[in-house]
């Protein structure tokens, strides 16, 4: 990266229910690999079903604690505070970037990271066509789950240059529009896993970072979610 190049700020936003190894490998990943911060962003809990296996701040406190001390990571809160002001309203990633930029600017690049799977649905997601007007997205690419070549016609449409994007500078020298597919190694981990063991009695030792065992065991979560 060119001394003279912006930081990357990347976000990272899921659900986190509960957070473990496998998405601190993606975090770690794509910090190493773009030299940027990455920010987790979890979600806030949905206002038309039950909430998850744990609370929003549940989760929020998870993430704190399996990212302490890691250089390059933190924690974003920025769905449940928005969640607390708008009371019983979804939450959308568009509405997320929109106050990410209120907030940082429109000057800075910025990322919204998403799965392949993801990227699969992403034409179905609210008012779609505005996340590339805000940020970049990034895709992490896996073995096996090819992503698109070429882009489907309403993504060439939105994305800069019409194409993916194959040079991560660009990803600095542009504040967003960008759509760049980023492989990481495939690392075996779901939250449903985690919550399966739990439910069943087994040690979660190996799927979440210790601190995250040790507050699933004090606050007695996921007990009877097998989810």
């Amino acid at each position: 990266m060119s001394a003279l190049s912006p930081p990357l700020t990347v976000y990272y936003g899921g659900t986190f229910d509960p957070i473990h190894n496998a998405h601190l490998a993606i975090a770690v990943g794509v910090r190493d690999a773009l030299a940027a911060q990455v920010h987790l962003v979890p979600a806030a809990d949905p206002p038309h079903r039950p909430v998850p296996g744990a609370s929003a701040a549940q989760r929020a406190q998870m993430v704190a604690l399996a990212i302490a001390g890691v250089p390059g990571l933190e924690l974003d809160t920025i769905e449940l505070r928005r969640a607390q002001r708008l009371q019983g309203q979804p939450s959308y990633t568009v509405d997320t970037l929109t106050e990410l930029r209120q907030r940082e600017g429109f000057s800075r690049p910025l990322a919204w990271l998403i799965g392949g799977d993801s990227l699969a649905s992403l034409q179905q997601w609210h008012r779609w066509t505005e996340l590339f007007e805000l940020a970049h997205v990034i895709v992490v690419a896996r073995p096996g789950n090819p992503l698109p070549q070429p882009l489907p016609p309403a993504l060439r449409n939105c994305v800069r240059g019409g194409q993916w994007c194959t040079d991560a500078q660009q990803l600095r020298i542009h504040p967003q529009g960008c759509l760049y597919a980023l492989p990481l190694p495939l690392q075996d981990g779901s939250a449903s896993a985690v919550r399966q063991a739990v439910a069943a009695g087994l040690p979660v030792a190996g799927l979440v970072p210790a601190a995250v065992a040790d507050y699933l065991e004090q606050q007695q979560l996921y007990r009877v979610h097998t989810g």
